[in-house]
């Protein structure tokens, strides 16, 4: 068809006719839509949805997210509105234009309260629906590959935030080629002169290393098919970024990164990958320390490989990747396996559970941090996660990130374990809670039910996870104990006026609550114990409305005087006048603002408060 001739067709192979159909629809309601309207580059817009689009048919992503990433602009820089592509598209694409257009929102951000409040909504869509995030991951990258045509300081701006929030999102959820490459553009366009020297001189490295490298293929072939592994072995050379990170953390020069190609070996099965492994180890001899077996201890992002450095040919360090076919797949699509390879429903289930266990852990914090920017603090400790693996008493593995603490660590099994934690046991040794962990740790949590978290946790926890929950319990038993001193302040300052808190109903709280601007009773005891309000007004207020209840209830002829009741004796005085009730106490004045300690508000009958008024002497001093 003419509409999805424009777009790469053999992309689009995997899709039924009824969905060809549907996403032709979606392109021509796109293309008039955004009539008109041009790219920065001078292209017309309708290329960007269309780029957007392709990427995510790469991923073999289904014909609803293919749809919505066509129209994903539409409602933010035209007329359309939701109800539209609902009526012409389904509710599930409207509901993904949707969360895509309020994401678009975090573009091109200076401030970090508004680039923070953003940056939670977008998690809020990824927790509702994963598709959200791939949609808006694709589009980041289209918007990378053509930065050149915006200014510098914007350049700089959005690559910035790329390397900040999406790369670390597509690694976190697997998506390692998205991930690579988004580095690579980012730091090509944030520091635009170190990449033209280094990516220069990986060049003129690659061609003097040539005849290393290629010897050293060949031998890895011959040597695996000596050994009877049936293994396919590809050299590949580090992204100029890895490189440079490289160099920075470990303060070398160019000419002191020696291990700028590596080799991955690719296997059928998973006995295949320890195969090649010892093949390999028994034709180079490794690097002590720098074997990782991510196929027994999987990354938190579902990775699995073997890696080894083995010093190859003329002393030249090289880094080997062994993996199985279907963990190469995982490794570089990630959570979009799920759509591309459907046939592996066994370990894709655990992929996403893992993916669906990190977004639930993303809520959690938010539902617990006080603001945008306090919810960002604690998230980009868990996008950066440079991990160890620990053992819980049980042999469960539990990755924390490096300098994690054995409080993370009581967090990371549960909440409850965290609060009450007051010791811990490394290796079957005590050790002070602040105590870093190290890969491969048993670490056994103490509590006590009396315990509760201490601030100076915060100064050494690294979880985000840990950090929110030891912050919102502060603040909650901050919030408890002022209520518990409002409390008892309040009941001191009814008691001066003779009644106790115990005494007052739930109608005259209510009402004072209503009045007042609280959403509780607590909140008003809390801001008493907070000095926020003053316990004699809230008292004379709970009070006057307590006798204003009960005249009423008199008024309607409801209300019945009880006998004995010392608070319901009245003494004579002029007619809406309130007095005593106790007669050896009229010599305060009658037109004193409010009744005294231990005296109840009487509204006398005028003939009996005349009479008392001729007949009693008031003392005005």
């Amino acid at each position: 068809m003419a509409a999805v001739s424009a777009l790469n067709e053999s992309l689009f192979a995997y899709l039924k006719a009824a969905d060809l159909a549907k996403l032709g629809e979606a392109y021509r309601f796109s293309e008039a839509a955004h009539a008109g309207q041009t790219r920065q580059s001078g292209e017309p817009y309708i290329s960007h949805p269309l780029a957007v689009t392709e990427i995510l048919a790469g991923w073999r992503l289904d014909s609803q997210a293919l749809t919505a990433a066509l129209l994903h602009d539409v409602m933010e820089d035209t007329s359309v509105t939701k109800d539209e592509i609902s009526d012409t598209f389904g509710k599930p694409v409207a509901e993904l234009v949707d969360g895509l257009s309020k994401l678009d929102k975090i573009e091109f951000q200076s401030a970090e309260d508004a680039q923070a409040e953003n940056f939670r909504k977008m998690l809020l869509a990824m927790a509702r629906d994963v598709r959200v995030i791939l949609i808006k991951l694709a589009d980041r990258l289209h918007n990378m590959r053509t930065l050149g045509a915006v200014s510098p300081a914007k350049r700089r701006r959005v690559a910035r935030e790329t390397m900040e929030i999406y790369a670390p999102i597509a690694n976190r959820l697997g998506l390692n080629a998205l991930y690579q490459e988004l580095q690579e553009l980012s730091f090509q366009h944030v520091y635009p002169l170190r990449y033209r020297v280094l990516s220069k001189a990986t060049k003129a490295a690659r061609g003097n290393r040539r005849e290393v490298i290629g010897k050293a293929l060949e031998a890895l072939k011959a040597r695996l098919a000596e050994a009877g592994v049936e293994a396919g072995v590809t050299g590949r050379e580090k992204h100029v970024y890895s490189t440079y990170k490289k160099m920075t953390e470990k303060h070398l020069s160019f000419s002191e990164v020696h291990d700028i190609y590596g080799f991955r070996v690719i296997v059928r099965e998973v006995s295949g990958c320890y195969l090649a492994l010892g093949a390999l180890h028994g034709l180079y001899k490794p690097v002590p320390g720098k074997f990782k077996d991510y196929i027994a201890i999987p990354k938190a992002n579902g990775y699995q490989s073997l890696h080894t450095t083995l010093i190859g040919p003329f002393g030249t360090p090289m880094e080997i990747q062994i993996r199985t076919e279907h963990m190469h797949h995982l490794a570089e699509s990630g959570v979009a396996s799920h759509w591309m390879y459907k046939d592996d429903t066994a370990t894709l289930s655990d992929l996403q559970k893992q993916t669906h266990k990190w977004l639930q852990s993303l809520l959690e914090i938010q539902n617990q941090s006080g603001d945008s920017a306090e919810f960002l603090e604690h998230i980009k400790v868990d996008l950066f996660p440079d991990e160890v693996y620990v053992f819980t008493p049980k042999g469960r593995i539990l990755s924390l990130p490096r300098g994690a603490t054995a409080v993370d660590f009581a967090y990371t099994v549960h909440t409850d374990i965290g609060n009450r934690c007051v010791a811990a046991k490394v290796n079957a040794e005590l050790v002070p809670l602040r105590s870093e962990l190290r890969n491969g740790d048993r670490v056994e949590i103490i509590t006590a039910s009396h315990a509760k978290p201490n601030p100076a946790w915060l100064q050494y926890v690294r979880t985000g996870k840990a950090r929110s929950n030891i912050r919102h319990f502060l603040k909650t038993m901050q919030y408890e104990e002022s209520a518990m001193l409002g409390e008892r302040l309040l009941d001191q300052a009814l008691a001066a006026l003779g009644v106790s808190l115990s005494s007052l109903d739930e109608p005259s709280w209510e009402r004072v609550v209503r009045d007042s601007g609280a959403r509780s009773r607590n909140e008003v005891l809390a801001d008493i114990g907070l000095g926020k309000r003053l316990p004699a007004v809230v008292a004379r207020r709970l009070l006057r409305v307590t006798e204003s209840a009960k005249e009423d209830a008199r008024a309607s002829g409801k209300g019945t005087r009880r006998r004995g009741d010392p608070r319901h004796r009245g003494h004579g005085g002029a007619a809406g006048l309130v007095l005593p009730a106790d007669p050896r106490r009229c010599h305060r004045r009658l037109d004193q603002e409010g009744p005294g300690p231990g005296r109840a508000r009487h509204r006398l009958p005028p003939d009996r408060a005349l009479a008392q008024e001729r007949t009693r002497p008031v003392d005005r001093r």
